[in-house]
């Protein structure tokens, strides 16, 4: 990498969590300060953008390259279907221990759903007049979420995908080698959400077990997980859209698990039943070791 590059790296950084940000702690102001849901997601979806815009602005305006990020859509079948249906798969494994460590916590009666809805109707009234239960919720939900939800939220994650794992990983890889790279990436993506974490209880909430320090090193772990399960779609398919799917399809139904929980339980977020949660993301956390661990094997 010549001084130019790694300077334009540097300012790849800059660009990309300057302007992230920004947004975020905007954001999350009009939130805590005015109740403005709308305008904090709107801001969030946004901020989505920056790692791209910040590739954009370096490789195109600093350095005068081409991206070298892959924007046609290509790759072998199986990792397509493995970016679409493999984090409804890790969803449900983490589900599924995360209950088998604490049975006590699995609640069927639909108490998430009632405080959902404004704690204004018993689960018994949400069944019979709004036909809403914790296997219709279930249901309908997940099939949104591995059939439109992908397709929909790609174009949304495709901003955070072309800037880490089209332009960044490669790089870090190159530079600290392969298991070294993708766990630098996985904190470095992780730190980017970190204002908003502390701000606004953004994945794990405000007040839950260990807050805020376990949640900011639990997400460390579930970001280097991902990092390396995406920039794994990547290198396989050379299609920035594979991981882009995978992302989005993680971000439609990696919450779906909460309705089996009581509202009360929120506290343990941090450990699950969601496949963020320190149990919950081990399934994740072990093929994302595994697959790197052979890779290296491979390249020796």
């Amino acid at each position: 990498m010549s001084i130019k590059e790694k300077q334009g790296f540097g300012l790849y950084f800059l660009f990309a969590f300057g302007l992230a940000w920004l947004l975020q702690v905007y954001a999350s102001l009009l939130l805590i300060r005015d109740g403005n849901a709308t305008a904090y997601q709107a801001l969030l979806a946004v901020s989505m953008f920056c790692p791209l815009a910040a590739t954009l602005l370096v490789k195109k305006v600093f350095l005068h390259q081409p991206t070298g990020i892959g924007w046609k859509v290509q790759g072998k079948r199986r990792y397509w279907l493995a970016a679409w249906f493999g984090p409804a798969v890790f969803t449900v494994l983490a589900a599924v221990l995360y209950f088998a460590v604490f049975p006590s916590r699995l609640d069927l009666s639909g108490s998430w759903l009632v405080t959902a809805y404004g704690g204004e109707m018993d689960a018994a009234t949400l069944r019979s007049q709004l036909g809403v239960s914790s296997a219709s919720y279930i249901l309908e939900t997940g099939l949104v979420a591995i059939t439109l939800a992908p397709a929909i939220n790609m174009f949304f994650a495709l901003g955070e995908e072309a800037g880490w794992r089209g332009y960044m990983m490669p790089r870090l890889k190159e530079r600290f080698g392969l298991l070294n790279g993708r766990m630098l990436g996985g904190v470095i993506w992780s730190v980017w959400h970190w204002p908003i974490m502390l701000l606004t209880g953004y994945e794990y909430g405000t007040h839950y077990l260990g807050a805020p320090v376990l949640g900011l090193v639990v997400w460390c772990v579930v970001c280097f997980a991902l990092n390396t399960l995406l920039d794994y779609l990547y290198e396989k398919t050379g299609c920035i859209w594979v991981p882009a799917a995978a992302h989005g399809a993680f971000n439609a139904i990696a919450s779906i698990a909460q309705v089996l929980t009581y509202p009360a339980d929120a506290y343990y977020n941090v450990l699950g039943p969601m496949p963020i949660g320190l149990i919950g993301m081990l399934p994740m956390l072990a093929l994302a070791v595994w697959l790197t661990l052979r890779q290296m094997k491979e390249d020796k």
